[in-house]
């Protein structure tokens, strides 16, 4: 299987282990803690690892009278239970001679270009200590507008930050099947997935697992986000007694999703990969099929219309005249100064605004090209 031949080559491997794989009925599982750490020591021999651990909320269970409903009874609960879980994958990971250090972070951390690489930064100084980053949500500030929807989503963008060669998936799945194997026991389980296509994504159910948010589907967008980066992704059976070693062995398991060969690298994988923009232009055809075809700058003369407030340097996307995502890049200038240039020609930009400034509304070196609902277009 090419999951254990890429495993094998690889040197930063992002590991993401869910909540339904390390926890029980009474809290955090100490024995599958145990048996992923032995797994996680096996596999860092002459590699780099960065371990995503959900499972906050399920350490907190053991003291706690209910499970939390409203919003601040999660955030309280994640507050309760993050130090459980780290203190647990401390106590697991230290009797293999690993040692861990907390991470927790929002989208929003991954939406600021300068905190982004301040994360990476930071990250990149801990794997030169030997140490294993534990990375988290950090649920007890979450909201709607901050959080990365899972920790799948968040494993794949941190292996753009990072540069990984792979991410691997535990879950409580054992592999994506090709109809729902929870209401379908002709179910059959899918081993590799070329690429994410709407018939893919059709197989999954959005439905969580027992202690997560994310389901099936949840793992399909985070594998396509990882296409985006060039970076395949394993989706294995946490839950399996040995599934690290396993894989390292070469056992087939799972599902392997493949990447390109080149994908989405630097400021333009942040581009596509932003969790939330500043606000929209929208374009004209011309200016929309430049972008598209041509690999053109967007100019002032095409743009149509004006959604929101920034600054500039802010990202902001782009639509065409009949709502259709062209891409995303960082603006030139600021809304206000964006909707008097809008419509006039680039020779006309120093008389519009009272001083020069450069031509390009938004340059092509500071945007990507993206579809509605459909990304992983190789960079070019």
């Amino acid at each position: 299987m090419n999951g254990s031949r890429i495993l094998a080559q690889s040197k930063r491997i992002v590991i993401k282990v869910g909540s339904a794989v390390i926890s029980s009925t009474d809290g955090l599982d100490p024995d599958r803690m145990a048996d992923l750490a032995r797994g996680l020591a096996r596999l860092g021999e002459g590699r780099e690892l960065l371990l995503v651990s959900s499972g906050a909320i399920a350490a907190a269970a053991p003291r706690l009278r209910q499970r939390p409903q409203t919003l601040a009874e999660l955030q309280a609960a994640a507050a309760l239970g993050q130090p459980e879980l780290m203190r647990a994958w401390q106590e697991a990971l230290s009797r293999h001679g690993l040692t861990a250090a907390q991470v927790l972070l929002t989208a929003e951390d991954l939406a600021d270009r300068r905190r982004y690489l301040n994360a990476r930064a930071t990250l990149e100084r801990l794997l030169d200590w030997d140490v294993v980053p534990v990375i988290n949500e950090n649920d007890t500030v979450m909201t709607e507008e901050i959080q990365f929807g899972d920790n799948d989503q968040l494993a794949v963008r941190l292996a753009g930050l990072m540069g990984a060669d792979l991410v691997l998936v535990l879950s409580e799945a054992e592999a994506l099947f090709d109809r729902d194997p929870r209401t379908d026991p002709e179910a059959r389980p899918v081993r590799e997935v070329e690429r994410i296509t709407p018939e893919v994504l059709a197989m999954a159910s959005d439905r969580p697992g027992s202690a997560g948010r994310g389901g099936m589907k949840s793992k399909l967008l985070a594998a396509r986000m990882a296409q985006e980066a060039g970076i395949p992704l394993w989706l294995l059976p946490g839950r399996r007694a040995g599934v690290l070693e396993a894989a390292l062995a070469g056992e087939q398991l799972g599902t392997f999703f493949h990447a390109p060969e080149r994908g989405f690298r630097g400021e333009r994988l942040w581009l596509a990969q932003l969790p939330r923009h500043e606000g929209t232009l929208v374009v004209d055809a011309g200016a929309a099929r430049a972008l598209r075809e041509q690999g053109r700058s967007l100019l002032a003369v095409g743009i149509r219309e004006v959604k929101g407030n920034w600054a500039a340097g802010s990202p902001v996307r782009v639509e065409d005249s009949n709502g259709r995502l062209v891409g995303i890049g960082l603006v030139n200038y600021a809304a206000d100064e964006v909707r008097r240039l809008a419509g006039h020609p680039s020779s006309e930009l120093e008389a519009v605004l009272g001083r020069s400034g450069p031509e390009e509304v938004i340059h092509r070196d500071h945007f990507v090209l993206l579809e509605e609902g459909r990304r992983g277009i190789v960079d070019t």
